[in-house]
């Protein structure tokens, strides 16, 4: 009894404390709030700044749906056919439509990238159209903002600072012996700078519950993000058609060649087939009539595998021929009339917020920090 009576002081003594604990820390809270205040208003007006010089960006985008995948090839033809020895595996519609999921592999390919950077945009300030290479590594069009600045100077000094003592470094030869890059592709200096920003400026995204593919496009100007998000959208057009115009000749080739051989197989069966009926007129005998009823059988097989790849012999020519779009666009492109960063609102609140939590850390921290380092004035800036 004796026990259980101190286990119970012992945690209401526990209890006491912890809660005088939680009265004194809200009291020094309370009693330093002047300084919490101060560093939260500092937070603000940073906040505040950040807000106001952040540079502005606009995005524009599309939504469009991939070209549906036609059957496969195969089922009681593809019985029909591995009886008579035709090979049909590679055979089918889906071979030739190119999945939505490498979609974003082929724009943050190099020749994409490349394509898009040489692709002249209309940028407001200047009297024609300039590429997205020349308006972010040359120079001339190149636009600093206030922040970027600050940013550059005090975060970024110590590369600013590198990158003046190693001077300007010499690009690697990039051609061989002979000249020339041996079909091998790869960027310039201008364009790999050029690259980086375009990777975090253009995006391609499939929602694969929905099945459509959205291309978005951020730049400082409503125009000229409109006018990238287009351009990425046609260049995405004309690699999916060129990859599937070239599986679609492959295709092509493939039932080709699955049509003469059902054509050749045909004519011989039809060939064995007369020359018994020529030498058996009469068929008296069971074995002659079991081997017309084979050769009818290899016949009508023959005969039902050349008419039907004969039908799709002209259903791939037909395809290859026909130039309908392997990306049907269900939400076009349109200029942004309202910017999508900053959002001011968002970055003062979050500075607030920031700022709050830091005077607090402040309040608590201080005096600790004023006994690692013996340095007093710490400890003065908190009332005890």
């Amino acid at each position: 009894m004796e026990e259980k009576m101190n286990e119970k002081q012992s945690g209401g003594h526990a209890a006491g404390e912890q809660e005088i604990d939680l009265v004194e820390l809200i009291g020094k809270l309370w009693k330093n709030r002047g300084l919490i205040i101060k560093i939260t208003l500092g937070f603000m007006v940073f906040g505040l700044l950040v807000a106001l010089f952040s540079a502005k960006s606009f995005t524009a985008g599309c939504e469009a749906v991939p070209q549906a995948g036609g059957k496969r090839a195969g089922g009681s033809l593809g019985a029909l056919a591995s009886l008579a020895g035709i090979n049909m595996n590679n055979m089918g519609g889906d071979a030739a439509v190119l999945s939505p999921l490498v979609y974003s592999n082929i724009v943050s390919s190099v020749p994409f990238r490349k394509e898009l950077m040489n692709t002249k945009i209309d940028f407001d300030g200047y009297d024609r159209p300039i590429t997205l290479l020349d308006y972010y590594t040359n120079p001339e069009y190149r636009k600093t903002s206030v922040l970027g600045t600050v940013k550059k100077y005090t975060i970024g000094l110590p590369f600013v600072l590198l990158n003046a003592i190693r001077g300007k470094q010499e690009e690697p030869e990039m051609l061989l012996p002979g000249g020339g890059t041996d079909g091998l592709a790869y960027f310039t200096e201008e364009e790999q700078t050029c690259a980086m920003i375009l990777s975090q400026a253009v995006a391609v995204s499939l929602d694969e519950k929905n099945g459509y593919v959205s291309i978005t496009a951020s730049m400082p100007e409503p125009l000229a993000a409109a006018q990238v998000a287009q351009a990425t959208l046609t260049l995405l057009q004309k690699y999916v058609f060129e990859f599937t115009s070239a599986a679609l000749q492959e295709n092509l080739a493939f039932i080709q060649k699955v049509y003469d051989e059902s054509k050749s197989k045909f004519e011989q069966a039809q060939r064995a087939r007369a020359v018994f009926l020529d030498a058996n007129r009469n068929l008296g005998t069971y074995s002659a009539q079991m081997r017309l009823e084979q050769l009818n059988n290899d016949y009508q097989l023959a005969m039902t595998l050349y008419t039907e790849f004969a039908q799709q012999l002209e259903q791939a020519k037909i395809k290859v021929q026909e130039k309908s779009n392997v990306l049907t666009v269900i939400n076009p492109v349109t200029i942004p009339r309202e910017k999508s960063k900053p959002k001011r609102g968002m970055i003062l609140v979050a500075f607030t917020f920031l700022g709050g939590i830091f005077g607090v850390g402040a309040v608590l921290t201080l005096p600790l920090l004023a006994d690692i380092t013996g340095k007093e004035r710490f400890r003065k800036l908190v009332k005890e």
